[in-house]
């Protein structure tokens, strides 16, 4: 089987969160409340580079990417945690998206 092939669905799911995070982060900016939503934007900020990274090691099948999925699981779940902080939609989709993708990559750590 194809690598891309072998893996698509969890390489969708990390580029997912990623893109939710990213929209979490910018439409946060933009809250009235902006010193309410520092540790959030930087916690989108720092998993959505996670996803993306986890993908592309993934993707090329990488000697590192269990371990990196391991590592981005444990970010997804930090990211999710702040943002289930916040009742703001965005927030809310984002945390959604982070534990789909943390669960994702501990079962993938682990079944490759």
């Amino acid at each position: 089987m194809e690598t891309m092939q072998k893996h698509e669905e969890h390489v969708r799911i990390c580029f997912d969160c990623a893109a939710a995070c990213e929209h979490c982060a910018t439409a946060c900016l933009k809250e009235e409340h902006l010193h309410m939503m520092k540790e959030c934007i930087r916690l989108c900020r720092d998993c959505a580079d996670f996803c993306k990274m986890c993908a592309s090691l993934t993707a090329r099948e990488s000697q590192f990417m269990a371990p990196f999925m391991t590592l981005c699981a444990e970010v997804c779940d930090a990211c999710a945690a702040e943002c289930e902080k916040h009742e703001d939609e965005h927030c809310q989709r984002c945390a959604e998206a982070c534990r789909r993708c943390a669960e994702d990559c501990r079962r993938m750590s682990v079944t490759g």
